[in-house]
């Protein structure tokens, strides 16, 4: 268990660039979005290259209905741009209940940090940040993320669980669990992080997030290309 634990203490502490090579076998990554138990939508990713070049396209849309109402509902699209290891811009759309949330980031090469523009924050980040969407494994290994929707930036701590098996789609998985939470815990609970994540380390791919905000909600790994 020791063994374990320095394993994953030295993962956690290692630098927190992309790592694209890890991803040049993926096309597409397809995931479905559920609260409690109720298939709602979908969180899809799509993968173009050129050269050095990477972009990471992002597709979601799902809404909660009661008494077949629309009380929620989330429409939004996203482009992470890379060179070679680097995350170099980013843009978002989102609309939320018809309210309007964006990011524009782009890298300072003068500076060496993030330029943000978002709905909820204008300022500097670090370049050791990440853009916290559930395609990139590297979010296991920062210490604080950046909002796709808003371009808030929180603080995080990861926890590894421990080793377990689970189903998904018919499939047994031997999969890596974790937690990821906010570091400021005296934030408001709507803003907080709090989420457990099961990652197949085998094949570099996150393929289960759970959180409970008004439900219960799970984000499950269905097809990938």
């Amino acid at each position: 268990m020791k063994k374990i634990l320095v394993l994953f203490i030295i993962l956690i502490s290692s630098n927190v660039f992309a790592h694209m090579d890890h991803y040049k076998r993926f096309n597409k990554i397809e995931m479905d979005i559920f609260r409690n138990g109720e298939l709602i939508g979908y969180n899809y990713y799509f993968f173009t290259r050129k050269g050095d070049e990477t972009i990471v396209t992002n597709q979601m849309k799902f809404s909660v209905k009661l008494l077949g109402a629309t009380i929620f509902q989330v429409e939004g699209y996203g482009e992470e741009k890379y060179v070679k290891d680097q995350l170099i811009s980013y843009e978002s759309k989102t609309l939320q209940n018809d309210k309007e949330k964006f990011v524009n980031l782009k890298l300072n090469k003068n500076s060496k940090k993030f330029d943000i523009k978002g709905s909820s924050f204008n300022g500097e980040a670090t370049i050791n940040n990440v853009i916290g969407n559930w395609w990139n494994h590297q979010i296991l290994q920062a210490e604080s993320q950046i909002s796709p929707i808003s371009g808030s930036i929180k603080e995080q701590v990861v926890t590894f669980i421990g080793k377990e098996k689970i189903e998904q789609y018919g499939k047994v998985y031997s999969v890596d669990h974790f937690t990821l939470k906010s570091k400021d815990m005296n934030i408001p609970k709507d803003k907080r992080l709090n989420f457990d994540i099961w990652y197949d380390q085998k094949n570099l791919r996150i393929l289960k997030v759970s959180y409970s905000r008004m439900g219960n909600w799970e984000y499950r790994l269905k097809n990938f290309e």
